[in-house]
């Protein structure tokens, strides 16, 4: 029997409108963990938006500042992360995550998913002549990769507080519970 891998963060994986910044932020409360968008982190230290990254330097460096943030959680501790869509496409971030993270796929449908991004002009993969066919295409495509969660929550017809409280679940179910673990995390002041 292997030893249970070590738990040290929360991390939500799945498709843009999926929930995984609202449903992260009131996670990271409830745990009192720092909470990362990694999508907010990279157009943060690249000084420029995801849509801005794209369409200047092409989808491939997005995604190589992706893999390198990837490589700096190896090192945090108490947070709760919610990827960009296609991070964990990649599966070496995704292996990676799983190293020191509870990984947790946020679902939805296709016709919920635009529901929800459809106004939101930030988005640069919606840039399509059919964007709801992008969007099933891409759901698609990527689905093999979102399944290997260790966990799949769908957020249809679900507010942000019930998805959350299910999502808490899991993350106590899989956490150990040793003593040294429950302490603040003196890098972060919780």
């Amino acid at each position: 029997m292997s030893e249970p891998r070590p738990i040290h963060n929360l991390a939500l994986i799945g498709f843009m409108g999926t929930g995984k910044s609202s449903v992260g932020r009131l996670l990271a409360s409830q745990l009192r963990f720092d909470f990362v968008d990694t999508d907010d982190l990279i157009e943060r230290r690249a000084g420029r938006s995801i849509a801005e990254i794209f369409t200047q330097d092409g989808e491939e460096r997005f995604r190589k500042l992706e893999r390198d943030l990837v490589e700096e959680m190896a090192e945090w501790r108490r947070r709760v992360i919610s990827t960009g869509g296609g991070l964990a496409v990649n599966p070496e971030n995704l292996d990676s995550i799983k190293r020191h993270s509870l990984v947790v796929c946020l679902w939805a449908s296709p016709e919920l998913i635009w529901e929800r991004v459809r106004r939101q002009a930030h988005r640069p993969l919606l840039r399509d002549a059919d964007p709801q066919a992008k969007i099933r295409a891409l759901l698609e495509s990527r689905k093999p990769f979102y399944r290997q969660a260790d966990v799949l929550i769908s957020t249809d017809n679900r507010s942000v507080r019930e998805v959350a409280q299910q999502v808490l679940h899991q993350f106590q179910v899989a956490r150990p519970r040793a003593p040294h673990l429950e302490k603040p995390d003196s890098t972060t002041g919780h």
